[in-house]
């Protein structure tokens, strides 16, 4: 695997920050001591310009090269997980109940890598904004740095990230044009019944067989009003209702998640579920509230900028597979590729645990991988004379 020199002339202290970070998780827009030590780092590199407190905690880094030009933006997510650490490691988390089981650790190890590269050697015309972002699991960190407007702010032109990926070597790269991630919306249904005794349910407006219904009901929606080549997905994940068994609450509560891969098919199901919601309402006698909360947007990669990616990921791995299936996980870096044409990109990081997962730890040989993806990336984009 061809890294760049300099950048496994640190991979060590890559490690170090990688699990100094993993034993100090944060979460959301609460990123304070995360963003102290980035800005630590880069003052130590010496990066042009460090902005700080964008979304909250945000970080956002300009360094310049040898000649005027366009700016690349280059964004890694920092914020760990509400969930509490099973891997036993040395370096595991030091906060009760947090995590780094998405690899945003090492998602930021990487941008950090490659900007003490680029901060040496500016071999590049134009500038590179290191964005940092909180919260990327829930909150929309990125969405709200999009609204502060760092892209227009910092002249960005065309934005990249990296993301790790279990079970795939690690080094390697995966990626595709066009959708890469799914849109992910929250829906919620608050049914409201007359309660009563279990023994006499022709007294009660029964919010349990509403409930029942609905869930059954809206599973339909996937077989019989989408169309067989549009992806979706629906999954009912929680039914909360009830105390005992012989009494008839009269209350009842559904909890779902959506995943689509287009507006339309995101319009259908929305339209669908107020259909079956209102519908089920009145033919059970109750009364029923849909929440339907819009989340994250599909992460759309820019045709041409996914091919450029790939090519240069091709410079640092021999495996890089540019014609992936789309998955149906959403992120936020979505909002930044509304905005402006680039790409997302997976870093493998072979077999461990999958994201999410308690026993979830970034796999340190990875980064020097990506740092010189990223370094690569904005020399290529960027080239001087």
């Amino acid at each position: 695997m061809p890294i760049i020199n300099r950048i496994a002339d640190f991979a060590e202290d890559m490690t170090a920050w990688r699990r100094h970070l993993h034993m100090h998780p944060e979460l959301q827009f609460a990123c304070f001591e995360t963003a102290k030590f980035v800005v630590e780092r880069l003052q130590d590199f010496g990066v042009d310009e460090i902005h700080e407190g964008i979304a909250t905690s945000g970080v956002v880094a300009i360094i310049n090269g040898k000649a005027a030009g366009p700016t690349i933006g280059l964004r890694a997510d920092m914020d760990a997980l509400p969930m509490q650490e099973e891997t036993g490691l040395p370096y595991a988390s030091t906060v009760h109940g947090k995590m780094h089981a998405c690899g945003h650790d090492g998602h930021t190890t990487m941008l950090l890598g490659a900007a003490r590269y680029l901060a040496e050697t500016r071999n590049f015309a134009g500038s590179v904004a290191l964005i940092f972002q909180p919260a990327e699991e829930g909150g929309g960190g990125g969405q709200v740095m999009v609204q502060e407007g760092v892209l227009d702010r910092f002249d960005v032109q065309e934005v990249y990230a990296l993301h790790s990926g279990p079970g795939d070597a690690v080094g390697t790269f995966y990626t595709t044009p066009g959708p890469i991630l799914a849109a992910v919306d929250t829906v919620h249904i608050h049914i409201t019944g007359i309660g009563g005794h279990g023994a006499y349910p022709y007294e009660t407006a029964d919010p349990v067989v509403a409930a029942v219904g609905m869930v059954n009901a809206i599973q339909t929606i996937v077989s019989r009003n989408n169309k067989a080549y549009e992806d979706l997905v629906i999954s009912v994940t929680q039914i909360h209702t009830g105390t005992a068994d012989n009494i008839i609450p009269d209350k009842a509560y559904i909890n779902a998640t959506i995943r689509t891969m287009s507006k339309e098919t995101r319009a259908m199901v929305h339209k669908r579920l107020t259909e079956i919601v209102n519908g089920h309402a009145a033919a059970y006698n109750v009364q029923a509230e849909l929440v339907y909360e819009y989340g994250y947007p599909a992460t759309i990669n820019d045709a041409a900028k996914t091919a450029f990616a790939a090519d240069v990921a091709r410079e640092v791995s021999p495996d890089v597979d540019d014609t992936r299936q789309y998955e149906m996980g959403a992120e936020d870096f979505a909002y930044f590729l509304e905005q402006r044409p680039g790409a997302y990109l997976f870093i493998g990081n072979g077999d461990s645990a999958g994201l999410h997962h308690p026993a979830y730890d970034f796999a340190d040989a990875a980064a020097p991988a990506g740092a010189s993806y990223f370094a690569r990336l904005v020399e290529r984009a960027l080239p001087v004379g």
